[in-house]
């Protein structure tokens, strides 16, 4: 298997100075974040949108990072290292490094991004209405900054699945930028108005560690 993926060049026609990747949900693909890239406005970054390499059960032009039928999340490890790999290999495909390259997610994308986000030195992390399937191996040096966003309202996945992350990352050491929104599982302006600001900062000529502490 591989990852299929489209990408959005910068907006302002040059080289980028930033690459923002998109993890999409169950049942979705990659066409569905896609909006978002214009809606933040970031003119220095490239976008990549990777479809998830499993056909979903019920939806037939939908994808999934891994079976959500039962509790064995079956493909999840094969989709963590297929995800590990191809963000390894993206330095030498568009000249931008890790520390440079944020990786976002949207419910089972927000997991998965939870998941491989804090074994790489990325950029930072974005993962909205997400959770943790486990207790995650912090293994990056430096550990990428956590934007989490959650709606109280959110029917699918609880609003204490973010509490439980948030806390359990802040236990880890990693720093956590957490929002909780009167929505449901949806990607409303106000949220990414927050995200927004929390990738300016990253953005910003000074080290993440002083720009988030």
């Amino acid at each position: 298997m591989s990852l299929d993926i489209f990408s959005l060049s910068p907006s302002s026609g040059q080289s980028p100075s930033h690459l923002m990747i998109f993890l999409h949900g169950w049942g979705a693909d990659a066409n569905d974040l896609a909006p978002l890239a214009s809606i933040l406005d970031l003119p220095n970054y490239q976008f990549l949108f990777p479809n998830a390499p499993f056909p979903h059960p019920q939806v037939p032009s939908g994808r999934a990072w891994y079976a959500l039928e039962n509790s064995s999340y079956q493909g999840l490890n094969e989709s963590k290292e297929m995800l590990v790999s191809w963000l390894l290999s993206l330095e030498a495909q568009t000249g931008v490094s890790l520390d440079k390259t944020v990786l976002f997610g949207f419910s089972q994308g927000g997991a998965m991004t939870l998941d491989v986000g804090l074994s790489l030195p990325l950029a930072g992390l974005c993962s909205l209405s997400g959770y943790l399937h486990v207790t995650p191996e912090v293994t990056a040096t430096p550990i990428p900054p956590v934007f989490i966003a959650h709606g109280r309202q959110d029917q699918v996945v609880p609003i204490a699945a973010a509490q439980q992350a948030r806390d359990v990352l802040t236990a880890l050491g990693v720093t956590v930028d957490y929002h909780e929104f009167n929505m449901g599982h949806e990607i409303p302006l106000p949220v990414l108005a927050e995200l927004r600001q929390f990738l300016l900062k990253l953005s910003s000529p000074i080290s993440n560690k002083n720009v988030f502490d």
